[in-house]
């Protein structure tokens, strides 16, 4: 397979367009609130396939759909309410290599690589056989391995699967992959690519190029022949800055036709999943004292920092806007989404019920470090991490990857994953369950992510939309009609503050919500990035301090003994239209909604719980759940 340089942007432009207007024939009014799953990986990914997944794509949909599957550890794994969508995203480099290998019918099983692999029986066995097959990922070696006809096989079989299953109306499954790509070794440059209806040959991975400029190319000269195609960015918080660049993959400034290329290709982004949330650092925002939520601070595979500046999309959206304003377009205008990144075939999405993500190494509290070990596993333990260390030493290249944290609590396993949670979903909203639809909702960017519960938010900024509009009938109507919805542009007029209407409502089966909140970001009269967090609605409908632009504290509390809740206040929905009171007219800017909870259990205090223990003191106990919209800019 070789990168085409077809670009046909013209075509390609008309072909966006349609697919975005494909759901002309219902009014936006009727648009719904549908969750969904964009990430997911079975047996067919090399990796998940050595940690113990057997599950298939058809197993990851019946899960989608409902059906109990099986943990590799044996367990059970279930939703407790069904998703509405889901795409099965194997890795496209060695998509379905390593169950061809543990199957000794086939070529490929006589290879070294292959009798090693199936001869670790242990975790830390299983890292090291796994090393051997870093020289071929990492494209060092002359690769006798990799069978283009067993990768052709397995896309096939993600095709008929996400076809079987695809239901109109009821349940929606697409076809799509992942593109992992890197800047150097463990920087994380991964994407998600998503078909609206299709698919190639075979997918586009980094084999072919590492560089994500190709892989948009790719796409285009694939919309050229109708079929679009999205790519979805994921965990940039351990990109090492290189997600949200300032410059190009290869380190040259970015232009207004860079601009057009990524934004043609990537209108939303993953902000949460289980390896941590990417919306921002408390480094990057140290005035938002609710910025140090579920951070992942290193990358990938790795105890190395990952540099927190060009790794956060609240920072992109700050430096699109500054990239516009020099004349080079906006390229981090996306919307945002959230989804899990499991390795089992099965999201796991609620704290009180998390199994994590990679399978065997990670499926227990004591292996998550959420429960202490005995004498005997700490000795285990000792040797799986010295044995973690020199398997990522083994990988070419890979020069500072970093020793473990020195200040773990004594006696609980610490590995990456300990940082990890129960992330995330995309909620998107469209006319109806269909491919069309929902693919069109993500291509305007109406979307929206969760950290796991099923909130709502519809989030409108516009002109006469009037305080008064939450006592009309026909309220998201007008909203429709007066104002634009998230992920749209909003052309400001006069000097006086558009208005923003916020609407947030609470997953019933989860805790009450206790703020909502407007996030702004935009460049002031010196030129500078600044960013602001207001709360917009109380719980209880207290009202917000002025001065602080933060609601009265409410007193919630978890006692994490028994993980029982409390609070002075708490909601089901907050809504409000507010007036940004720092409004200037002439200045551009990005707003967004952010709504939290009330403090609940994080999954590593329901693990002690259940195991009659107390909590590991080096990790969080609690999490407040929260929402995020795509934002809204306004230009002048």
């Amino acid at each position: 397979m070789r990168i085409s340089r077809v670009g046909a942007f013209a075509l390609g432009f008309v072909l966006v367009s349609h697919a975005a207007n494909l759901s002309a024939t219902a009014a936006p009014v009727d648009r719904q609130a549908f969750y969904g799953e964009t990430h997911v990986h079975t047996k067919l990914s090399f990796d998940a396939f050595i940690f113990g997944n057997r599950n298939g794509p058809d197993e990851a949909y019946r899960f989608a759909k409902g059906e109990k599957i099986f943990h590799p550890a044996g367990f059970e794994m279930k939703l407790r309410v069904p998703l509405d969508f889901q795409a099965v995203t194997d890795h496209a480099m060695y998509l379905g290599m390593v169950p061809a290998m543990f199957d000794t019918s086939t070529k490929v099983s006589e290879h070294p690589v292959s009798t090693g692999l199936r001869e670790a029986e242990t975790p830390s066995a299983r890292r090291l056989a796994f090393a051997s097959m870093m020289p071929y990922l990492g494209q060092i070696v002359e690769d006798d391995l990799l069978d283009m006809d067993i990768v052709r096989s397995a896309w096939k079989e993600i095709i008929a699967a996400a076809e079987r299953h695809n239901d109109p109306g009821q349940f929606t499954a697409f076809t799509g992959y992942e593109y992992t790509s890197s800047q150097n070794n463990f920087e994380n440059l991964h994407r998600n690519v998503i078909f609206a209806d299709g698919a190639p040959d075979e997918p586009f991975s980094r084999l072919v190029s590492m560089n994500p400029e190709n892989l948009w190319r790719w796409m285009d000269s694939l919309r050229a022949q109708g079929m679009d195609s999205i790519s979805i960015p994921h965990n940039s918080n351990g990109s090492d800055g290189f997600m949200f660049s300032t410059e190009t993959y290869d380190g040259h400034p970015i232009t207004q036709s860079y601009t057009d290329l990524r934004m043609r290709n990537e209108p939303i982004v993953e902000v949460t999943q289980v390896k941590g949330t990417s919306e921002t650092h408390p480094l990057l925002s140290p005035r938002d004292e609710f910025a140090a939520f579920e951070i992942m601070p290193y990358q990938i595979a790795t105890w190395r920092s990952s540099r927190h500046q060009g790794s956060y999309v609240r920072e992109a959206y700050l430096r699109g806007l500054a990239l516009q304003q020099a004349g080079a377009g906006n390229p981090y205008k996306f919307g945002l989404i959230g989804a899990s990144d499991t390795h089992v075939g099965a999201g796991a999405f609620d704290e009180n019920n998390y199994w994590s993500k990679i399978g065997i190494v990670d499926a227990s509290g004591k292996l998550r470090g959420s429960v202490p070990l005995s004498w005997r596993e700490r000795l285990a333990a000792q040797i799986s991490r010295l044995a973690n260390m020199y398997y990522m030493r083994q990988v070419p290249a890979a020069a500072n990857v970093g020793t473990a944290p020195t200040n773990p609590a004594p006696g609980y396993m610490h590995q990456q994953w300990s940082t990890w949670g129960a992330s995330g979903l995309a909620g998107v909203w469209a006319e109806e369950n269909t491919r069309e639809s929902i693919f069109a909702a993500m291509r305007r960017k109406e979307t929206f992510a969760t950290s796991g519960p099923r909130m709502r938010v519809r989030f409108f900024s516009g002109y006469g939309l009037g305080d008064d509009i939450f006592d009309q009938a026909d309220m998201v109507s007008k909203a429709y009609a007066r104002a634009v919805p998230m992920g749209g542009d909003l052309v400001a007029q006069g000097k006086q503050s558009p208005e923003f209407l916020v609407w947030v409502t609470r997953d019933p089966a989860s805790n009450a919500l206790q703020r909502a909140q407007i996030v702004k970001g935009w460049i002031d009269a010196e030129g500078n990035t600044q960013e602001a967090v207001f709360d917009v609605a109380c719980a209880g409908g207290a009202a917000v301090n002025p001065e602080t632009q933060r609601c009265p504290e409410n007193n919630a509390t978890v006692d994490v003994s028994t993980c029982a809740t409390s609070a002075d206040t708490g909601a089901d929905e907050l809504r409000t239209v507010w007036r940004d009171p720092t409004y200037v007219a002439g200045q551009s800017a990005a707003y967004y909604v952010r709504a939290l909870e009330n403090p609940t259990c994080r999954w590593s205090s329901w693990d002690a719980l259940r195991a009659g223990t107390l909590t590991n003191p080096s990790l969080p106990t609690t999490i407040q759940e929260r929402i995020w919209s795509s934002p809204i800019w306004i230009e002048n």
